[in-house]
């Protein structure tokens, strides 16, 4: 039996066996430690790895049994993709790809809720007229608010994946503003006219934009567009019996459900009312079309 082996994963030390190690040879772990590859090493001479350190816990347990265990309450399970991708464990890759779709299934029936706030406030910025002569200038500003819950977290990361922050001339996925795998809050602000450029990102002001169709949503009407968009592509529908029908149009509160077994029949019915809603929003407000600034292309 071969000596035990020391790894540092990322600043976490584990200890294993050569045979674990190399029992998926075509795999990345195997190729390092069957000599195929070269291994960096640590001050202490352990093999280290810059990797995430925390989640290789399911992987080494993958390879001494080539079973997967998760806990029931496990929340990182795009990192855990990502770091057997890293490995190349296929047949990891394989298990985490069915994990996935049974826990799609089981997050059928799901409930979204999303409150909205406006706010009205003035911004003051300086205008560049001429080399050396600026003058002071202010203008109102929307500022939007949005809280959002779901008890779909895949769903939450869909939206991350549609909506982004425009901060610093880069975008941004919200996913990154997550309170909690359930909870998201937005904040954002329409676009300001004759506000410069770099006064968004010295005022720190983010805008959101929704991708890939490089539409910036400067109203709520936009807003609540483009998430029943995104709701009813994945089996959402709104829910008649709440919010009353005044607040749903005022566009401050908007809830949907989903049901696995009704999903069929739900989409289509809800399909006619939503777009009842969305023209009623159209002809409200205009729908804005914006080109990203220059850093974003």
């Amino acid at each position: 039996m071969s000596d035990p082996i020391t790894l540092n994963v990322g600043g976490k030390l584990y200890t294993t066996s050569l045979a674990t190690l190399t029992s998926f040879p075509d795999s990345m772990l195997g190729a390092m430690f069957s000599g195929k590859m070269p291994t960096k090493r640590d001050s202490q001479g352990n093999c280290f790895i810059d990797r995430d350190g925390k989640v290789f816990r399911y992987i080494l347990n993958f390879l001494r049994t080539s079973h997967l265990d998760l806990p029931e309450d496990f929340q990182e399970m795009g990192l855990l993709c990502r770091e057997a991708d890293f490995y190349q464990v296929q047949p990891l890759i394989e298990a985490l790809q069915e994990k996935e779709v049974e826990l799609s299934k089981a997050e059928k029936n799901a409930m979204l809720n999303i409150t909205l706030k406006k706010r009205v406030q003035t911004v003051h910025f300086t205008v560049r007229e001429a080399p050396q002569i600026y003058s002071l200038s202010s203008s109102s500003m929307e500022v939007f608010n949005a809280n959002i819950f779901s008890t779909s977290c895949l769903f939450l990361k869909l939206l991350g994946s549609k909506l982004f922050y425009c901060s610093n001339g880069n975008l941004s996925s919200i996913t990154s503003h997550l309170q909690d795998p359930n909870h998201l809050t937005l904040d954002w602000v329409a676009t300001v006219e004759g506000l410069p450029e770099e006064e968004y990102t010295k005022q720190n002001l983010k805008r959101l934009w929704v991708v890939p169709a490089n539409k910036q949503i400067n109203s709520f009407q936009v807003f609540v567009e483009e998430v029943l968009k995104i709701a009813l592509s994945d089996g959402f529908c709104i829910d008649s019996s709440h919010p009353h029908a005044l607040d749903f149009m005022n566009n401050k509160i908007i809830r949907l459900i989903r049901y696995s077994l009704l999903a069929c029949s739900l989409s289509v019915s809800c399909m006619v009312y939503v777009d009842f809603h969305l023209l009623t929003f159209a002809q409200a407000t205009p729908t804005s079309q914006c080109i990203p600034p220059s850093p974003l292309q």
